[in-house]
């Protein structure tokens, strides 16, 4: 019986919401905030500004400030001592722990149930139906679904309310009828030991009938590497034949793409990327030929946008969704059904249509290198990887960067600590190649590295196996949602992985 032909219809309603994002992008997002407005009214955040008698996004915008996650912390830590009706109606119970890209301050991101169901759960349904509508030949509900997840702990001393990884949290709360598909158990998805929940899912999964995986490409590479050598086998098809898809997000997939591709030969795997993060789940693949994101504007999430050149201006411009332009980089705002209010999530996207919104992830707002000018942000380093790899044949598991600035003779460059599951035959060819392809990307990094006046040619040091992975475990981030730092403007990350070498 195939499963999956029973169960699409389900999933098929969705796709006429999805196709109204492109005639009423504008209607769909004020209706939106209006929805946010009005059910946020009674609680003290919105008494403070006057949520009862604001009927419009001008006046939102008037009245509200932008704000960091340090202006919301205060709001955001009595929450977490279980007071009620303080950014979001309710008490909020759930909040997912994140300590960006930067720095060891952790973050507590509110997760209110309306935010899991209206926001978190409706992108997992969607990546569903898109993926169905993509693929009609499809067997997804005919096997088991392996998701990887975080662990969480106890808030406070509050009842029934934890902190954790976002990706623990939707486990945690998830419908029991997907249980009924998914693998591993709670028992072993919600383990803190990624070492030992990396064994438990390898030695269980490899006895399963697996057609589809989700999670951060990083930590799954690791499950499956682990199952391989348990197993005796060299692909992954060799032990889930009937594999058709990796749902994918967390971190950029193009370091690992080559990775999979060698691991996994069928002619009948995708790959679908989503933008799920501890704030909202702000985009889907929707075209399997397109790398760019559908912006998901119907969820509890209102979208505001702040040009990257304006990013920490005291009174930057800010746009609403309707009013950006296609081709320019921006930093994200959002206003959710989790109590999150014009908040600054830090990541910046760039749109590459407008009919419908469609992005690329092009960086975050404190992960660029600009010592020298050179404006070097995330989806520069990721395209430029991507064509030294291709012409050195070299795959690349884990990177960051960061400048080293001038010395006394005024030479500076940029440095790379790289991890190959792959090392390039001649390493000075790899770096030669790195560095052309950035100063195609990057007209600015061009500029300072003209004739070697400014700017000397970026250096390559090469990361020893594990290395990222036992850099992430001193600081206690192996496993869930954590991610290697991809670009410093300084050498306070780069150099504690450096003492690691």
């Amino acid at each position: 019986m195939n499963l999956t032909s029973i169960i699409r219809p389900v999933f098929n309603s969705r796709l006429h919401a999805i196709e109204r994002y492109e005639s009423h992008a504008e209607d769909i997002q004020r209706d939106t905030l209006e929805r946010l407005l009005h059910e946020a009214a009674r609680t003290e955040w919105g008494q403070r500004y006057g949520y009862d008698n604001m009927h419009s996004y001008e006046e939102f915008a008037a009245k509200v400030p932008v704000s960091t996650y340090e202006e919301l912390k205060g709001y955001i830590d009595r929450m977490r001592h279980g007071e009620r009706d303080v950014l979001w109606p309710g008490q909020v119970k759930w909040y997912a722990k994140s300590s960006g890209t930067t720095n060891d301050k952790s973050k507590f991101i509110p997760v209110s149930r309306d935010g899991l169901h209206d926001t978190h759960y409706q992108g997992g349904t969607d990546a569903v139906a898109l993926y169905l509508h993509n693929n009609p030949l499809s067997r997804l509900f005919d096997g088991k679904a392996l998701i990887l997840g975080g662990s969480h702990a106890p808030n406070y001393n509050v009842a029934n309310s934890l902190v954790g990884d976002l990706s623990a949290i939707l486990i945690e709360n998830i419908n029991p009828l997907v249980n009924l598909v998914r693998i591993p158990p709670k028992k072993i998805a919600l383990l803190s030991d990624f070492e030992e929940k990396r064994d438990r899912i390898a030695e269980m999964a490899i006895k399963k009938n697996v057609t589809n995986i989700s999670g951060v490409p990083s930590w799954m590479m690791a499950v499956i590497t682990r199952m391989l050598e348990l197993s005796g086998k060299q692909y992954l098809d060799e032990v889930w034949p009937n594999l058709e898809v990796f749902f994918h997000g967390g971190v950029a997939f193009t370091p690992y793409r080559e990775q999979y591709h060698r691991l996994i030969r069928s002619t009948n795997m995708h790959y679908m990327e989503t933008y799920n993060a501890s704030e909202g789940f702000f985009g889907l693949q929707n075209d399997p030929l397109d790398a760019a994101m559908l912006l998901m504007i119907d969820y509890g999430v209102f979208y505001e946008f702040i040009p990257l050149d304006e990013v920490g201006k005291p009174n930057p411009t800010v746009l609403p969704l309707w009013e950006v332009e296609q081709g320019k980089n921006y930093a994200i705002v959002i206003s959710t059904s989790c109590g999150l209010w014009r908040y600054q999530i830090g990541d910046t996207v760039k749109f590459t249509s407008t009919n419908p919104y469609k992005f690329i992830i092009s960086g975050r707002t404190k992960s660029f290198i600009n010592a020298f000018g050179e404006e070097l942000i995330v989806d520069n380093a990721e395209k430029g990887l991507h064509e030294a790899c291709k012409a050195t044949g070299a795959v690349v598991s884990e990177y960051t960067a960061a400048p080293v600035f001038m010395n006394a003779e005024g030479k500076c460059r940029h440095q790379w600590v790289i991890e190959f599951s792959q090392q390039p035959a001649d390493m000075e060819v790899f770096a030669n190649a790195l560095d052309m392809a950035l100063q195609h990307i990057n007209s600015d990094y061009e500029a300072k590295r003209h004739k070697d006046i400014t700017l000397q040619r970026l250096e390559v040091v090469t990361a020893r196996q594990g290395l990222f992975n036992d850099w992430l475990k001193s600081k206690g981030k192996l496993g869930g949602q954590h991610k290697v730092p991809r670009l410093s403007n300084n050498r306070d990350i780069i150099d504690d992985i450096l003492k690691l070498n």
